[in-house]
Parts: structure tokens; sequence; C-alpha cells
């Protein structure tokens, strides 16, 4: 599925989160910490895509490490990450500094950043260690909700590509819980491992079904009509499984990356589901992402 990878190396940052530009083909982001986000600053990278290789565009700091990114679906410029100190920030690729904006109302680490791809509403949600949810509009300085109820870290936030207002969340917790940002409680809580999730996507054709990847290497798909046994499972990752994405191409394909150092692809409506196994890194995949322009474009950030 992959083509011929390119890569770029950027010494001493560990990658955490790619993205494509929703706008620009051959665009990405890149949220990258020194010291593994131990200690140290942070780098976004944005970086552009040609046949002669990966270059990069723009690259800002930040105070502490960056674990993830989300494009705006409103601007082509402007995106968001989240950082070690608890803290969203807003660049804009067009100028030279940044950020623009800082948001800063979580009180431990952020892992996790999403801006709603449903078309009438613009905004952010934003997942931390310190076990709440936060729903924020850019053009506001502070945060419009705060959602709580997870009983442990929160290590991904991914709002439901189909139904306005609505977001999912994955937690060491081992739960995966769906939200509406019309009420503040939660609207279906799903105990999907044994293990702590670290990530979890909606699929882009069906709004009934997510996918959940933990630290039990399995992927496992939930039907939130009847959510008492998944409607998949997919086993083959050696170690924790960091993040999954749905395809946005083919309604049953998604790809998931793991500390295993492999990229796997899988299509779960196969009997034999795998794919393809990708093992070209030599250390933690972190990152992931596939291109909305491309079937064959897949970004990956090692760590």
């Amino acid at each position: 599925m992959s083509a011929a990878a390119r890569t770029l190396r950027v010494p001493g940052r560990h990658g955490y989160a790619a993205e494509f530009s929703p706008y620009l083909p051959g665009r990405l982001a890149c949220a990258a910490a020194q010291h593994y986000g131990i200690a140290g600053c942070g780098t976004l990278l944005i970086l552009d895509q040609n046949e002669s290789g990966l270059r990069v565009f723009r690259s800002f700091e930040w105070n502490d490490g960056l674990f993830d990114v989300t494009w705006s679906e409103n601007n082509e410029h402007v995106l968001v990450t989240c950082s070690g100190d608890g803290s969203l920030q807003l660049w804009d690729t067009a100028k030279a500094a940044g950020p623009l904006q800082v948001y800063k109302e979580h009180t431990q680490e952020v892992y996790s950043v999403d801006w709603s791809q449903t078309r009438g509403e613009q905004l952010m949600v934003s997942g931390s260690w310190d076990q709440t949810i936060k729903l924020w509009d850019p053009t506001v300085g502070k945060s419009l909700c705060t959602f709580r109820g997870h009983e442990s870290v929160i290590y991904s936030t991914i709002w439901s590509p189909h139904i306005p207002g609505c977001f999912a969340s994955a937690s060491g917790d081992q739960t995966l819980r769906i939200w509406d940002v019309k009420s503040t409680g939660v609207r279906i809580v799903v105990p999907a491992h044994q293990a702590e999730i670290l990530s979890c996507d909606w699929c882009k054709y069906n709004e009934n079904l997510l996918v959940t990847g933990a630290v039990d290497c399995s992927l496992r798909g939930w039907d939130l009509r009847n959510v008492r046994q998944p409607v998949f499972e997919l086993l083959g990752h050696t170690y924790a499984i960091r993040r999954v994405k749905f395809s946005p191409f083919h309604a049953s394909v998604l790809a998931s990356c793991s500390y295993d150092f492999s990229v796997r692809f899988w299509n779960f409506s196969n009997p034999d589901p795998l794919l393809e196994t990708v093992e070209h890194h030599t250390e933690f995949t972190c990152g992931l992402d596939l291109s909305l322009q491309s079937p064959t474009q897949v970004t990956e950030a090692n760590c």
C-alpha cells in the first residue's frame, strides 16, 4: 500500500505525531520532542515532499515536548499542537514566528488534540494526563467546556467525521468513551480492552464503527449500536499499538503502528486480514497518518 519510503532525520528530535495537510498535496506536519518528551523542548516541522524527497518548509520551537498535531479545517496555513506543559499552541505556517496563541488550562501533559471535521463548527478537543478532555473554539482564549469521567490518563481524542459535536476518547482506564458537546456527560462507555488503550479512530464510511489499539497488542472494532462484543479483532503486533487510522479510501482498511517497530495494514473484512507489514524502522513508531489525496501515501513519525 505504501510507496517508496522518503525519510527525513532531525538530530536530537523524536517524532510523536504526523499529519497530512487536508489542503496541500505533499505537505505534512510533524510534532516532535527532545529526550523522548521527558525533558527539553519541542519542535513543529512543516514538511513538503516531492520526487527528490522531503524538505523542511518551516520549523517552530516550543519550550516543552510536542505530542500531537492537527490541521485547521478552515485555513490551510493554521494548525494546533499540544505539549508536555499542559498547553495547546496555534501556529500559522505563513508566518516565520509563532505561536499566534497559547491555550493553557490542562494541569498535566496534553497527549492528543483534534480539529472538528464536520462543517458548520470550528472546534478543537484535547485530551490530557490530568484525566480531563477540554473543548475549545480557536477564536476564544479559554476552553468552552471540560469533560470528566475517565479514571486514568487520556491518550487519544478524535472527532466523529459524521456526527457534528460528537467525539471519542481512549484512556489508560481501559475504556473507549463517546461524548456529545451538547452534554458534558458521557454518552457511551465501552470497556474495550483489559489494558491501556493508546489510540482510537472513527471509520470514514460508517458513523457507528470505531477501532481501538491497546497495550495488549490488539486492535478491536466497535459498533456503537451494540458494544458488548467487538465486531473484529486484529492480532499480529508484538508490542503495544501506539496509533491506528482508518483509510480515507477503503471502508474496511486501516493502518496501525506499534512499539514493535512496525506499521501494519489490515482489511478487517478479509478472512486473512493482514495486508502488509512494514518494518523499516529502528526506533518506536509513534505517529501515523494516511493521505486524503493519495491512497498510496502514508506518513510515520518515530521516537
